[in-house]
């Protein structure tokens, strides 16, 4: 299976949220863009993939009278009203892959918080298709109810080594990054090249990772270490986040890599979005 990628990308919305601003000073305001992507290579009867990472922010959750949430919750919601109002498919006919940082500080004033992202996966869970993914440095799933009910779930899957063959697509992934082990989420050098061979040796279709390796600008930063494994048999594509690259698309160790650090993106097969409904609705 191979993707490509068709058309530029075209901005269909933002979300208004709060983040910790840099340097450990307050509270900054942001816009979460939602992307659509037209690709060819999706398999025949699935209608779109929704792709995102680092959502470490908070936002107004209508359904709770505003009260905020981690901003995965938020857009579950904002995806929502652009579903009854057309401007994208129903979330039940989409697959969604999670790359890992799904935390905030409930005051979104910490850089680099770690806690609890089970309600973000719950949230995606209820609403699409199917979900799969990987967690990042940041995220936690405490043992109790709410993990057990996730983990239930048969159409939900967190990756570490393992590659899910799911409505036509073989998706692999490893959680964490590389470095010590004194923090969560993290894998030695020879730990991590040997989790992203055994999904590699498994030929996936998409690979989800946290960390990626370094596009092809010096503004794509990456893991070299990472490059190398991929490199040795690279997929048609590869997903993650951790560093944010304007540019979100590069071609790099024989594969296509798409960085969605804090960003949506709505992968749309290409003929829907040249001749479709997806072409004529309208931004918002």
């Amino acid at each position: 299976m191979q993707f490509t990628f068709d058309a530029p990308f075209e901005l269909v919305s933002e979300l208004p949220y709060l983040c910790a601003a840099p340097g450990g000073r307050g509270t900054a305001h942001e816009q979460l863009p939602l992307l659509r992507a037209p690709v060819s290579g999706l398999p025949p009867g699935l209608h779109g993939l929704l792709v995102t990472s680092d959502l470490q922010g908070i936002a107004p959750l209508p359904s709770r009278l505003g009260e905020t949430s981690l901003l995965g919750e938020a857009l579950i919601e904002h995806l929502e009203t652009l579903v009854e109002a057309e401007v994208i498919p129903d979330l039940r006919d989409l697959g969604a892959l999670i790359a890992g940082d799904m935390f905030s500080g409930p005051r979104a004033r910490k850089r680099g918080a770690t806690g609890d992202v089970i309600p973000v996966w719950t949230a995606f869970a209820q609403a699409f298709h199917w979900v799969a993914g990987v967690a990042g440095n940041h995220d936690l799933f405490p043992q109790g109810k709410a993990q057990r009910l996730l983990e239930r779930r048969t159409h939900t899957r967190r990756l570490d080594g393992g590659v899910w063959e799911i409505a036509g697509l073989r998706v692999g992934g490893v959680s964490g990054i590389i470095g010590g082990k004194r923090k969560p989420n993290r894998h030695s050098p020879e730990r991590f090249a040997e989790l992203l061979t055994r999904v590699l040796r498994q030929d996936p279709d998409i690979v989800v990772l946290h960390a990626g390796p370094p596009g092809e600008t010096a503004s794509q930063r990456g893991d070299e270490r990472v490059a190398e494994t991929l490199a040795k048999r690279p997929p048609p594509l590869v997903v993650c986040g951790h560093c944010h690259w304007d540019e979100p698309l590069a071609e790099v160790c024989g594969t296509t890599v798409l960085n969605v650090d804090a960003r949506a993106v709505l992968l749309c097969p290409a003929t829907d979005a040249a001749g479709g409904d997806l072409a004529d609705a309208p931004a918002t």
